[in-house]
């Protein structure tokens, strides 16, 4: 994770953030954090599933803090809640894939270039919305 901490927030170097806590409101706001967090690590380095024994994110040696198991549990279930992930796995729970975006916010999207771009109605193949030469600068390009 080396590679990668100059990208970190300020909050992930607070120690309070590596307890969930106990109060609903400062809770809700923490797991949006979390869930930010993850959510760009992950589209940043293009990773699309997150291993929960092998994220380094879990823990910050700088400020010698993390997150126990049940803490993890916690911030995943609020990311797979809230859309962004679903188990690979549903017996044993190790494994999340992530989604970037929520599939409803992915079809607007297609939408929104199928009008834009006089598609509605026809046919496009997985590739054309993937490289083709209309989706540059896309948010499902690539």
């Amino acid at each position: 994770m080396t590679l990668y901490t100059s990208k970190l927030p300020d909050f992930y170097h607070f120690p309070p953030f590596f307890t969930i806590q106990p109060v609903l409101s400062t809770r809700e706001k923490q797991l949006g954090q979390w869930r930010e967090l993850l959510l760009k690590y992950h589209t940043d380095l293009k990773i699309t599933t997150l291993v929960l024994h092998e994220c380094p994110l879990w823990k910050n040696n700088s400020i010698n803090r993390q997150l126990t198991k049940e803490e993890i549990q916690i911030v995943v279930d609020d990311l797979i809640t809230s859309g962004y992930g679903e188990w690979e796995d549903e017996h044993t729970k190790t494994r999340v894939r992530i989604l970037w975006r929520k599939p409803e916010q992915l079809a607007s999207d297609i939408y929104d270039w199928a009008v834009a771009n006089g598609y509605v109605n026809s046919i496009c193949t997985v590739y054309e919305l993937h490289s083709g030469e209309d989706v540059n600068g896309m948010s499902f390009q690539g």
